[in-house]
Parts: C-alpha cells; sequence; structure tokens
C-alpha cells in the first residue's frame, strides 16, 4: 500500500547509505580560540556611555568598589520590595498578630458563617 497522492516507484528508495561509504571522520578536538587581551573592565555604570567600548574612565577595577556598588543595589531592591502594596500590607498585617488572636478571629469568621447558615435554613422551612 502507498500513499493515495504520492508518485508511485517501481523499487522504493531505500534511506541511508551502503556500508563503508561513510565520509572521513573530522578532527578529534576544537581548535582552542583566539585569546581576546586586555584587562578586565565593568560593565554599565553611571560614567560609561553604551558605545564608548574599551578604555572609558570609569574601568577602575576595583573589587572593593564592585562590592561596595554590589551592595548598594541589593539594599536599594530590598527597599523597594518591601514597600510593597496591597497584598503585602495585609502580610504584614498578618505577621504582626500573635497566634491567639488569629484564632479568636477564625472562630468568629466560624460563628458568623454558622448563624448565616441556620438563618437560610429558618428562611428555607417548609
Amino acid at each position: 500500500m502507498g500513499n493515495i497522492c504520492g508518485k508511485t516507484e517501481s523499487e522504493p528508495s531505500q534511506p541511508g547509505r551502503p556500508l563503508g561509504s561513510a565520509p572521513p571522520p573530522g578532527p578529534k578536538t576544537s581548535r582552542v580560540p583566539p585569546k581576546v587581551g586586555g584587562p578586565p573592565r565593568t560593565l554599565g555604570g553611571a560614567g560609561s556611555d553604551a558605545g564608548s567600548g574599551a578604555g572609558g574612565a570609569n574601568n577602575s577595577g576595583d573589587p572593593s568598589d564592585a562590592r561596595r556598588k554590589a551592595a548598594e543595589a541589593a539594599e536599594a531592591r530590598a527597599k523597594a520590595s518591601s514597600k510593597g502594596g496591597k497584598l503585602q500590607s495585609q502580610l504584614n498585617a498578618q505577621k504582626k498578630k500573635n497566634l491567639s488572636s488569629t484564632l479568636a478571629e477564625a472562630s468568629n469568621q466560624e460563628l458568623r458563617a454558622r448563624d448565616a447558615d441556620e438563618a437560610a435554613n429558618a428562611r428555607n422551612w417548609e
């Protein structure tokens, strides 16, 4: 059986190639890329231009300066996330409550739900 829309061949061709006709194997290891030279530099920053490339004026290369900048950025992110919105304020309020007040609030909600159910049953009495 064959494909209705395809053309018919008297002898279908076999996929692959005969044994021993493989191309010769390539090199076993890849070439080592040429080394890129120059001192390490900090990308971005307030004093660098986007198209300035190497040799910017703000490339001090001091690791302690980079650590200080990273710490300042982390503090800024922490302050921004602590502000939060409505959900964050609700979560903070919930964290401030102690266990007894949380349990009392849950109990009051359950009592209100029971009262509402009893009122609905009384209205639907037949």
